[in-house]
């Protein structure tokens, strides 16, 4: 990097290798000094700002509460019948076994009931004349069963399946699916009926059949009204360039040997999408931006509006390398930040395996921060936005750098107990099912994480409090979160690998109140993705986002919660749609599911009993 001048504010630099020129303060080019990314000798841990606060003292909420609410895994009971296939139990030859798949909250035939959609993978065991691993769809029967509907809606597909996302691409009312694979990506349209059809090559986005696609989101990153498609793709395999376990230091952990990557492999870039408004999509990655930066292993995304500016940015997680922050130029195009603005590297300056990814506002402070979940010994990051999308990991001051020996991945902020502020959970399972062969203090199923949010920035770990739901070792991997049989409580699905899925059902204790929010677009996308929801009541101001994608390779609900502690009525709800349309509605009563249609109709559709 070349420093061309340095006045007493702002500094401009020359970025090595894309020529353009990018502005930062005196605090940004601080923290690049002082991680030793600008003068090595100056190198110190670099903890995104200058330097990290001590822990937290509880100022809100007191450590060791009772929950306000209870948790039990019902999914055999709701009927999901499902085993998620991904390689070997006992072994894993090749990275391809080790990733796992997401999961999707979805409302497919918008009868106001989340529905499921579980992808599946594959083995290199299979014999090709055996039953082959489907994804499935089951369909939510209002009282709290499922029933599986894939065949019927058109939904069978084998293969690799990797993730998942929704959004109403066509925007005829009905959310469709996209779904990513190692081998040629899939877009079912949602015909309105009940079934799906499957347009992924008609429509242009079925991809390189020898890529590896992972995390995707339905974003309108130019805000004309249609949504367009982005994916990430992981690192380029083929059993012709696989290597074995033990081959070389990439290949070995704790002394076994191991499937080898992703270091060693050859990485990747995003793909960026365009919608035509025709039902075709056509590749703009190159004249984005998005293209432009070096390859990496993608894996996790992320759609929000980190800087306030009313327009979509795209955070991309990378395991092992940098993390990709995307900002919106709103022109077309992007520029990457994420060195710049603290959420490329670790609190020590490293690259870090990169999983999940979550945004949510923890502190109620109007700006979106960021949860990521990584690799064994890296804990998870906690970046709070200062504003302006200039974040500070926050992880080790806010409590939640206490467990580093998980290996992490869907992830999510939610509000269980419905006081109005953001808890965490996030689920585990290592990629080494060998360890089960050593004594050792990592293990390859592991227990989920859960956090209470304490109101001070600060976070207790009620994992012990909630039981075996989430203490119990598992092979965690997507999680979507959403209110599946609308009690006013949120919940989790989870897709474990090689294993059954958990269904995590929260049913409130407390008497807190909420509210759920259904979002449907006109001028800007019938899903509404992209759309902007503040919450006033009382002294209780709260945002969120109707967001695609997320966690890990998952989709959670559409329809926007807020926890409202002992307010009985919302004072103001406010939309920014992303047409640039804004509504606002007033004295709203609290503990009912509305539907807000952009140009200022407010519905009730459920109330519960």
């Amino acid at each position: 990097m070349k420093i061309i001048r340095t006045p007493s504010v702002t500094l401009q630099a020359t970025m090595s290798g894309s020529g353009s020129i990018q502005k930062f303060d005196r605090r940004r080019f601080l923290r690049m000094a002082g991680c030793g990314l600008l003068f090595p000798a100056m190198a110190r841990p670099c903890h995104g700002a200058i330097g990290q606060d001590s822990e937290l003292k509880p100022a809100g909420n007191p450590r060791g509460l009772p929950l306000g609410y209870q948790v039990s895994d019902v999914a055999e009971k709701a009927g999901l019948n499902f085993l998620q296939v991904c390689g070997g139990d006992t072994a894993k030859k090749y990275i391809m076994e080790t990733t796992g798949s997401g999961v999707a909250f979805l409302d497919y035939d918008h009868d106001g009931w989340l529905d499921i959609f579980l992808v599946n993978g594959s083995s290199f065991d299979l014999a090709s004349t055996s039953p082959q691993p489907e994804n499935k769809l089951f369909k939510n029967n209002r009282d709290g069963t499922f029933t599986d509907v894939t065949a019927k809606a058109g939904l069978t597909h084998s293969g690799w399946g990797q993730g998942v996302c929704v959004g109403d691409y066509d925007n005829d009312g009905f959310d469709d699916l996209f779904v990513t694979y190692w081998g040629g990506d899939i877009l079912y349209h949602n015909n309105g009926d009940g079934t799906f059809t499957e347009v992924g090559s008609k429509a242009n986005v079925a991809g390189d059949p020898l890529r590896w696609s992972t995390g995707c989101a339905f974003v309108d990153y130019d805000r004309d009204g249609k949504l367009d498609l982005f994916v990430t793709h992981y690192v380029y395999f083929t059993l012709q360039n696989a290597i074995l376990p033990g081959t070389n230091p990439y290949c070995m952990f704790k002394g076994l040997a191991v499937n080898c990557g992703p270091r060693g492999l050859i990485g990747e870039t995003s793909t960026l999408y365009h919608n035509n408004g025709d039902g075709t999509f056509t590749d703009v990655s190159e004249r984005s931006g998005i293209r432009k930066h070096e390859t990496f292993y993608g894996l996790g995304v992320l759609v929000a509006d980190f800087d306030n500016d009313g327009w979509p940015d795209i955070y991309v997680a990378s395991d092992t390398t940098q993390a990709n922050l995307f900002m919106n130029n709103h022109d077309g195009t992007f520029r990457e930040e994420a060195l710049l603005r603290g959420v490329g590297f670790s609190d020590t300056g490293m690259g870090q395996a990169g999983m999940g990814l979550a945004a949510g506002d923890y502190d109620n402070d109007g700006w979106l921060d960021i949860l990521k979940t990584n690799f064994s010994d890296e804990g998870v990051d906690l970046f709070h936005n200062d504003g302006d999308a200039d974040f500070t990991n926050r992880s080790g001051a806010a409590g939640l750098a206490r467990e580093s020996h998980f290996v992490s991945w869907g992830c999510g902020f939610f509000d269980p107990d419905n006081d109005g502020l953001a808890d965490i959970l996030y689920v585990s399972g290592h990629v080494y099912p060998e360890l089960e062969r050593i004594h050792s203090d990592t293990t390859y199923r592991e227990p989920r994480a859960l956090y209470r949010n304490l109101g001070n920035g600060g976070f207790e770990e009620v994992s012990q409090l909630a039981g075996p739901t989430i203490t119990t070792p598992s092979t965690g991997r997507g999680v979507a979160f959403g209110d599946f049989n609308n009690d006013g409580c949120v919940d989790a699905v989870i897709n474990n690998q090689n294993a059954s899925p958990s269904l995590l059902r929260f049913t409130q204790r407390n008497s807190n109140h909420w509210i759920s929010v259904k979002l449907v677009g006109v001028k800007s996308n019938r899903s509404a993705i992209g759309a902007r929801i503040r919450c006033f009541a009382g002294t209780l101001s709260q945002i969120s986002e109707v967001r695609s994608g997320g966690s890990y390779i998952s989709q959670n609900d559409l329809r926007i919660h807020f926890g409202l502690g002992e307010k009985t009525s919302v004072d103001l709800i406010e939309i920014q749609w992303p047409s640039g349309a804004l509504d606002r509605f007033r004295n709203i009563p609290a503990n009912q599911f509305v539907k807000i249609v952009e140009g200022g109709s407010l519905s009730v559709i459920y109330k519960p009993s």
